[in-house]
């Protein structure tokens, strides 16, 4: 295998803080709400953008990028359209991972848990939230179906446009929010010599240990 000298020299030195066992909060959901704060106070674009990664039912794991809409103390809420791959690999395995990179701050959170439909009047409360071209795209798009061309979403648009042209856009059926429980999350601060800070929450029961990796 031959490395390209372009890419493998691109280096960052990670310096800006740190991360300490002693410090972080009991409960890893309020240590994200603190890390939250700062990133929000630090203008990152595109915030709320996290990965998210599934699994097939033969163990092949596919990932994308959706968008955090909510955080309390149960876990962390985004909403998408049930019948897309994301959908159907969670209808089969509902273990998912979930990732925060932000890059301004040196900071990464990655966590691991449980995922579960949220209650479907707080998916019509949020989808009503949403501007009126982004409730039709809902109807609209057979997300990760195979499509013949733009050509197909256009026309869906105008058709659905004009079904609801003197009604209430409705949530479809087919979408709406997930909750992802956490199990394991960890704070991932960068550090210089790349010997990072890593603290890892643990949930046993209801308790959470908490402990330092290894960079």
């Amino acid at each position: 295998m031959s490395v390209d000298l372009s890419i493998s020299d691109i280096r960052k030195v990670y310096k800006q803080k740190s991360l300490s066992e002693k410090d972080v909060k009991a409960n890893p959901l309020e240590q994200f709400h603190a890390w939250w704060d700062e990133a929000m106070g630090a203008h990152i674009d595109e915030v709320n953008a996290m990965t998210l990664a599934t699994c097939t039912t033969d163990g092949r794991p596919s990932a994308r990028i959706v968008l955090l809409k909510g955080i309390d103390k149960e876990g962390f809420v985004f909403f998408t359209n049930y019948t897309s791959r994301k959908g159907t690999e969670i209808e089969h395995n509902p273990r998912v991972a979930l990732l925060f990179f932000w890059k301004e701050l040196e900071r990464q959170v990655r966590i691991e848990g449980n995922i579960e439909k949220i209650d479907e009047a707080d998916s019509d409360t949020y989808f009503h939230s949403r501007p009126v071209e982004s409730r039709i795209g809902a109807w609209v798009s057979p997300q990760s179906s195979t499509i013949p061309g733009r050509d197909f979403l256009e026309e869906r648009r105008k058709e659905t446009e004009l079904r609801f042209k003197d009604s209430d856009i409705v949530r479809p059926p087919f979408w709406g929010g997930y909750i992802v429980h956490p199990l394991y999350i960890e704070f991932w601060q960068g550090r210089p010599g790349r010997l990072h800070d890593r603290i890892l929450y643990t949930k046993k029961d209801n308790n959470w240990a908490i402990n330092r990796l290894a960079p």
